[in-house]
């Protein structure tokens, strides 16, 4: 009996230290967390730019926020730290195998000088799908907004001041294990860029026209084309320079045998017509994998069926079914949305070496440009909305 005794206290003994284990695997594993953030602010700040002549993606602010993350210890403390390289081995995974993910938000400097994030918690439930997706480690999206929103309050002066512009925030995430091979990386690092931004097309508010050619494909059923992944752009820029050769400012991909519109460049796209029922009608694709789940396009579908004006209709549609909209004079607008840009609308399809003409500004475009005052109005304060999260 003595024997078994000592065994059974062994064993539970055992049992013990290997559930204080998990347990602590578990909460190191689990998220950063805001409290253990640390800060050093930079002692070479940059000339801030114009705020009236700015290019998308060419300024960067002082501050960058960094978090590392290992399979053995999870993740680290997060570090607010002067903008800096990265220094990555490289054989790093995400240099060979994509295992790379980003995210698009922006900040507004409102009409009371306040300062806002646009949805920010949309854009978070993204990234951790994606991050799922990536096989990359899940984290505490409220703990990473509290640590933006700290690296907001740090280069709050690069926010313009400015209704023109924003400061564009850039959170990514990629995989850092030094070993070639086609698995789970075993160490990451999530870091998160602010710049400010102009407008995203040289073009601005002008009207695009669109190159719709069905040989080219960007997503596909069980496919990543509803992910935000680097792996989703690349591939797209030859294309996008096909179109330019063809005097097309963006690429309208299409899927399937019967030519899905799907999206517009990086944008969700939209159609406002008169449906084949007689009833107006906003469509736009819906999320069954082939596209982006939008934060704008959230918005514009969320504002849409507030008005109750017009059916709001997440479905796929074809090409036919646009031409033969045009040919019945029952197509009204046509435009894409996105963060980068809210919305920008289209004036022509350039499909099978056929010029369509898309009567978008024909009388004014009433309904994207109602969006995008509305979108507008709620970034810079001007209509207070609690889809901005405020920066104290």
């Amino acid at each position: 009996m003595g024997l078994l005794k000592l065994r059974c206290v062994q064993f539970l003994t055992n049992v013990t230290k290997r559930s204080a284990l998990l347990h602590y695997r578990s909460l190191t594993a689990a998220s950063f967390k805001y409290e253990d953030l640390q800060v050093t602010l930079t002692d070479k700040k940059q000339e801030k730019p114009d705020p009236n002549n700015l290019l998308f993606g060419h300024n960067f602010s002082d501050h960058m926020l960094q978090v590392e993350w290992t399979k053995d210890d999870g993740w680290g403390k997060p570090v607010i730290s002067p903008l800096t390289n990265l220094s990555i081995h490289p054989g790093a995974k995400c240099l060979h195998y994509a295992i790379e993910l980003f995210e698009g938000m922006k900040a507004y400097r409102g009409v009371d000088d306040k300062i806002r994030m646009f949805r920010p918690f949309e854009n978070m439930k993204r990234m951790k799908s994606t991050a799922d997706r990536a096989y990359l480690p899940d984290f505490d999206a409220e703990e990473l907004v509290k640590c933006m929103k700290k690296l907001l309050q740090i280069d709050r002066e690069w926010v313009p001041y400015s209704t023109k512009s924003s400061l564009y925030l850039r959170p990514t995430f990629i995989g850092t294990e030094p070993t070639l091979g086609v698995t789970k990386s075993a160490s990451a690092l999530l870091y998160v860029l602010t710049g400010p931004v102009g407008p995203y097309y040289p073009t601005g508010m002008n009207p695009v026209t669109l190159l719709a050619d069905p040989q080219y494909v960007r997503a596909w059923p069980g496919g990543c084309g509803n992910f935000k992944m680097g792996s989703n752009y690349g591939p797209t820029i030859k294309i996008s320079a096909e179109a330019d050769k063809k005097g097309c400012q963006q690429v309208l991909w299409l899927y399937g045998d019967d030519h899905q519109l799907t999206e517009v460049g990086a944008m969700n796209l939209f159609v406002y017509w008169i449906n084949e029922q007689g009833e107006k009608e906003l469509v736009t694709a819906p999320l069954d994998g082939l596209v982006l789940p939008g934060i704008t396009r959230k918005s514009l579908i969320e504002l849409a069926k507030k008005w109750g004006e017009f059916k709001v209709t997440e479905r796929s549609y074809t090409m036919a079914e646009v031409t033969k909209a045009l040919n019945e004079n029952r197509l009204k607008e046509m435009f894409g949305a996105g963060t980068a840009c809210v919305v920008s609308p289209v004036e022509k399809i350039l499909y099978i070496d056929n010029m369509l003409n898309i009567p978008t500004m024909s009388e004014g475009a009433p309904v994207t440009m109602r969006f995008l005052k509305e979108l507008t109005d709620i970034h810079y304060g001007r209509t207070i909305s609690d889809w901005c999260e405020p920066i104290e």
